[in-house]
């Protein structure tokens, strides 16, 4: 086998005295030791297998050399290439998660203290911590009832001159209605970024999550419809020739394109909205590139799994109209099905859902409420606000997640597991209006 060519910063061509780009190479013990990490098992046949498998990987060994690069290289690029094919973008940056494409963007936005971030009232932390870190007023929109995503008409109402973002989550990965927002972020001059979290693959009036927004963000954690071994995001972006910026973004502003004097590269500032920014270290590995590569190419499949498990469920919720099953979209509202959102009339019930999460619990039906109004969290009202006077300001937020909602999973159980979940959730309406 020839030479492999390392890393370019470290060797450009061939030498005497080679500087390798990677450090110590992985092994081929260390190969098992993953191989056996991700294909767990136990027992005499177990082992036999894996005996066999470490008699020819030691044999590949023999004929293998190391990769010369583990980081932002060919891999990468690829999982890249990936994305921007399935989301019909040309922007897509692999980044090392979702939350690291929000700072991003939010570093974009320019922002500073005092600025105002129009969040949704449920959504995972991460989606206000960079703007909650550096002094920015956190303003908290009420959700739609129906869907528990942001409600634009109550964004509206609190859009101010201070207004610099809108950040949209798409839930479950159920798309918010997405037109007024833009509406709005259009007519005041305000960056809409979409926490696509669990949206990878959803769609909204035709158009991908993902190119709708100035920026949309994608999780692939271990815990999403696709993952990427474990973490992992991608970041796009509709901001005209911010693309290629927002790759160097991800690693530090490192520039090719004009290197100072008698070196190779140089450090050069992101342009932002208003002014340049300096970048940080969102960098990912080719392991992870590949990951997310052999699964953008299954999520389809993955996603068509899960709406089948959702219709199935909410086919069998229709039987008791006390239960408001989750909506399965349309022609204009495409889902991933990330979550099932079931929800309840207390009234027509006989009890809130919080009597329904504990007969679940009991039938052993695992569901939570999956996020939780935000402005509860301590480190929220240790930095100045008031929990119970912005919960006047979110009265759906407050009535949904008290009283109303739950998610159920929807990936990975059997036919027989999936008619039990409905079975239990019919059996505990059923008895809670029984005043059982």
């Amino acid at each position: 086998m020839g030479k492999q060519t390392t890393d370019f910063r470290y060797n450009t061509g061939a030498t005497r005295v080679p500087w390798a780009a990677v450090g110590e190479n992985y092994n081929v013990h260390d190969l098992m030791e993953i191989i056996r990490f991700l294909m767990q098992g136990e027992g005499k046949e177990y082992d036999d297998a894996l005996e066999a498998v470490w008699q020819q990987v030691k044999k590949l060994d023999a004929l293998a050399t190391p990769p010369g690069k583990l980081s932002l290289g060919s891999k990468v690029e690829e999982a890249e290439k990936a994305c921007n094919e399935y989301l019909g973008t040309d922007t897509s940056t692999f980044v090392t998660n979702a939350t690291a494409g929000f700072e991003i963007a939010y570093k974009y936005a320019n922002l500073k203290a005092g600025d105002e971030v129009i969040v949704p009232a449920i959504t995972f932390v991460a989606t206000m911590a960079y703007p909650l870190a550096i002094g920015c007023k956190l303003v908290f929109a009420d959700v739609d009832p129906r869907t528990i995503n942001m409600d634009p008409k109550d964004v509206e109402k609190k859009i101010t001159d201070k207004t610099k973002m809108i950040v949209p989550v798409h839930i479950g990965g159920y798309p918010v209605d997405m037109d007024p927002i833009m509406e709005l972020a259009r007519k005041h001059d305000i960056l809409v970024l979409e926490d696509a979290a669990h949206a990878f693959g959803a769609m909204y009036k035709g158009k991908k999550i993902g190119t709708i927004g100035d920026f949309a963000s994608f999780s692939m954690h271990e815990v999403k419809n696709i993952t990427s071994f474990g973490e992992g995001g991608i970041l796009t972006t509709t901001v005209p020739g911010f693309g290629p910026d927002m790759k160097r973004a991800r690693f530090l502003g490192l520039d090719f394109t004009c290197p100072i004097k008698d070196w190779l590269y140089n450090i050069t500032p992101i342009p932002g909205k208003e002014k340049p920014f300096m970048a940080g270290n969102a960098s990912t590995t080719e392991i992870q590139g590949l990951g997310l590569t052999l699964q953008i190419s299954r999520n389809e499949e993955i996603i068509a799994k899960r709406a089948a498990a959702a219709k199935y469920l909410t086919e069998r919720f229709a039987e008791n109209d006390a239960i408001i099953p989750q909506d399965l979209g349309g022609d204009d509202i495409k889902p991933t099905f990330h979550l099932y959102l079931l929800q309840i009339d207390p009234a027509k019930a006989g009890g809130d859902v919080q009597v329904l999460k504990k007969k679940l619990e009991e039938k052993g039906v695992t569901q939570i409420a999956h996020f939780g109004p935000l402005y509860r969290f301590k480190v929220v009202q240790d930095m100045g606000y008031d929990s119970d006077e912005i919960a006047k300001t979110c009265p759906n937020c407050e009535e949904v997640f008290y009283k109303r909602f739950t998610h159920l999973p929807l990936y990975g159980l059997s036919d027989e597991q999936i008619k039990y979940m409905a079975d239990a959730v019919l059996e505990s309406v059923a008895e809670m209006q029984a005043g059982k």
